[in-house]
Parts: C-alpha cells; structure tokens; sequence
C-alpha cells in the first residue's frame, strides 16, 4: 500500500524521518513525512501528510512497532550500504 523511504540527500534536516509514497503509483513527490526521532529519542510525528486521518493512523502504528528496523535502514542509507525491504503487513 505505501512505501516509506529514507532519501540520503536529506542530510540537512535536522531529525530521522521517513518519505511516504503509494505503492505502484506515479508520484514524484512523497505525499506524507514522518520525523520518527527527536534528539536520538524515539518520538514520531507527521511533519506533513497529504493522506487521510485512517491511512496517518495506519502508518504511525506501523513505524511504532518496526521503529528499530527503520532506524537502522535509515542509517545504513546514510553510510552508503545497502538497505534492506520488509513487508510491514506481514
């Protein structure tokens, strides 16, 4: 349904967080951002959505129970290693 994705040029901002795209479609621009840090800390807050209230819901519940793994794919993305896909329905 979505894809979350780290994007490396984003180096300047100043928290960890996720870009939303829909699955399969043609977007060029996310249409949701997710901080899903804050000084290190877990803390996980829509910087902007363009989803409705149901589908935030669904993917802030989804970020909170794989936190870690995101965590970590968001740091191999910035040391230039390859990241890993997971499936968050299954």
């Amino acid at each position: 349904m979505f894809l979350l994705v780290s994007i490396p040029t984003d180096i300047n901002d100043n928290r960890r967080h996720v870009h939303i795209f829909k699955k399969g479609s043609r977007h060029l621009n996310s249409i949701a951002k997710i901080w899903i840090e804050s000084n290190g800390n877990k803390c996980i807050e829509i910087a902007y959505s363009k989803l409705t209230a149901k589908e935030n819901e669904m993917l802030l519940v989804a970020i909170d129970s794989h936190w870690e793994f995101i965590n970590e794919q968001i740091s191999k993305t910035f040391r230039g290693e390859k990241t890993k896909v997971k499936d968050l329905e299954k």
